[in-house]
């Protein structure tokens, strides 16, 4: 029999120490850390040729808040992110200038000569020569060494920027394999410790599993890394795909590898957002959000993931995309923003007007931000919270979003003395697999606590959105949890009416005069199963706000496309919670 623990015991369980005047007792253990995990400086070879001369030191004092010169402009950010990985590129990294001198080595091989050809024509034109080149039999000729003096110029940057307790930095870099020229297959590796290998790169292999395999190797020999793939809605079906990259189905031992090696996924960044794609949710309002995507869109998004995983979890017992959400930048600039005006002023002065890939550059999206929860700000603690899957994601804002799963919960804990305490120690958080359901249990209830960005918009409402497996197949549901303004489901369609909208388009401006500083409550599932495995993650909404390309466009004066909305809804996810069903008998 499990014991619900009072919020008396648990205030002295969890060590809560005398109050202050600024600290309530029983605060939370763990705190929420705001980073960035998809950097791109000059490093690497795209943003070098485009322009981007940061280097990773000045990035990560960018990050921490100081003021960078960024062609002939003064940037700062407006406030310091608590982390950070600078991830270039892996592929030749910290040589593309050897390409900017037509006279270096590489320039006059037959490789550089249309790489310097084709980015004359603009940036799409370069990504697909640069991609398509034989590196092995030009480049590796060349300069070896200079890969190797670059990396180390990676790491020391991270070290030397590293400040625990207040700013934590990652040595990291990313493995860029594409697929037909244009399909994203990319992953984010990520290191714990404060020394790495050389990094293994798609020159080296373009399969995640041989990237696996490196990361496993390494762990062996007591270096921690992990991988996150990211810009799957860019990856034509291949990120979440049924089989694994040699077209075999995807098997126990398969799953049990990504499981390990990839706990976390991006859910959105600059090139659009993962969650879910229109035609795959169409009973969701809010899934045409920052959408980009390429070629196939099933096997491209996370919601439709966590559908496949609890399917093929069903066949071999294991769920090869059990894995939490980050948010990321993908910025190629070396400056990581969030913030809608800035990022106007520094995307317009990186790209110059140029489309990518494909789209109008209106269509990026604003850098976005992984959140943690983690005990200290600290290398070990918010690897840690990596790993075990306590995080979450938003579109630029500092969310502070709490998700909690468990079976005994009352529909007063978000407002019970000692709440979290007794959060963490009878239910799980974000990240988490529900314990087995007792017997006098009918139902898994959630409680959601948010708060809003302190600097930003009001929030609108409390999503949780529902994957569950019915026989060979998975279903989805959104459903409205918490919401602001006393407003009133239609009672016909369930619908939540919306909040409101006061942005001003002319001047790009809005309003706080609706929506709520915090929501927060306690949802029971409704349509529970006892026999059906499920998955459960937030989403959370703010009032609309003018889009970031709106205010750039009441800057300059630019008339913007008729297909670039003026107004965005700016969001937040949790990484799930997940049900498992007890085996069949």
């Amino acid at each position: 029999m499990k014991i619900l623990l009072t919020a008396s015991m648990l205030c002295i369980l969890f060590g809560a120490v005398q109050p202050t005047s600024a600290e309530p007792a029983c605060s939370a253990r763990r705190n929420a850390y705001f980073g960035d995990l998809h950097l791109h400086t000059g490093f690497s070879f795209d943003a070098y040729i485009m322009g981007t001369e940061t280097t990773p030191d000045q990035a990560y004092r960018f990050a921490r808040g100081e003021p960078v010169n960024y062609m002939g402009h003064r940037m700062q950010r407006r406030w310091p992110l608590d982390f950070m990985a600078v991830t270039d590129h892996a592929e030749n990294i910290g040589v593309a200038s050897e390409l900017k001198d037509p006279e270096s080595a590489f320039s006059k091989t037959e490789s550089g000569r249309r790489i310097r050809w084709a980015y004359s024509l603009g940036k799409k034109e370069g990504d697909k020569v640069f991609w398509d080149v034989e590196w092995e039999k030009d480049y590796k000729q060349f300069d070896p060494e200079r890969v190797a003096s670059a990396w180390q110029n990676e790491i020391d940057a991270a070290n030397a920027n590293y400040r625990p307790g207040s700013f934590t930095t990652f040595i990291a870099y990313e493995w860029s394999t594409m697929v037909d020229v244009e399909y994203h297959y990319h992953r984010n590796v990520i290191f714990k410790g404060n020394s790495a290998p050389l990094p293994f790169s798609a020159i080296d292999s373009k399969k995640p599993e041989d990237l696996w395999s490196y990361l496993e190797a390494n762990r062996r020999r007591g270096i921690e890394a992990l991988a996150i793939p990211h810009t799957a809605d860019l990856s034509n079906g291949l990120m979440y795909d049924w089989n694994d990259s040699s077209g075999k189905l995807i098997d126990e031992a398969y799953a049990l590898r990504r499981v390990l090696n990839e706990p976390l996924s991006e859910v959105s960044q600059i090139k659009g957002q993962s969650e879910t794609h229109p035609l795959l949710s169409p009973n969701d309002e809010f899934a045409n959000y920052e959408v980009m995507s390429a070629g196939s869109i099933h096997g491209s998004y996370v919601r439709e993931a966590y559908g496949r995983g609890l399917v093929i979890a069903a066949r071999t017992g294991v769920n090869p995309f059990k894995f939490g959400v980050v948010g990321g930048s993908d910025i190629h600039s070396g400056l990581s923003i969030s913030d809608a005006e800035p990022y106007s002023e520094m995307t317009m002065l990186f790209y110059q007007g140029e489309s990518l890939y494909g789209e109008s550059l209106y269509g990026v999206a604003t850098g976005n931000l992984t959140g943690v929860w983690a005990e200290r700000n600290t290398r070990e603690s918010i690897y840690e919270a990596l790993r075990r899957r306590e995080t979450f994601a938003t579109s630029g804002s500092r969310l502070k979003i709490r998700f909690f799963g468990g079976w005994g919960f009352s529909q007063d804990t978000p407002n019970e003395p000692c709440w979290l305490a007794m959060a963490y120690a009878n239910g799980v958080p974000m990240g988490g697999d529900l314990p087995k359901r007792p017997s006098h249990q009918q139902s898994p209830k959630f409680v959601i606590s948010v708060l809003k960005d302190p600097d930003g918009a009001n929030l609108d409402r409390a999503q949780i959105v529902k994957v569950w497996l019915e026989g060979d197949q998975y279903r989805e549901k959104v459903f409205d949890v918490v919401w602001s303004d006393r407003r009133i489901p239609d009672p016909k369609t369930n619908r939540l009416p919306a909040v409101g909208n006061t942005v001003d388009l002319k001047n790009g401006t809005y309003a706080n005069t609706i929506g709520a500083v915090e929501l927060k409550g306690v949802w029971v599932d409704p349509e529970f199963s006892a026999n059906t495995s499920a998955v459960y993650y937030l989403r959370v909404l703010e009032i609309p706000t003018p889009r970031w390309s709106t205010l750039y466009a009441v800057r300059t004066g630019a008339v913007l496309p008729s297909n670039v909305p003026g107004v965005v809804q700016q969001r937040g996810w949790s990484s799930p919670i997940w049900y498992s069903a007890p085996a069949s008998q």
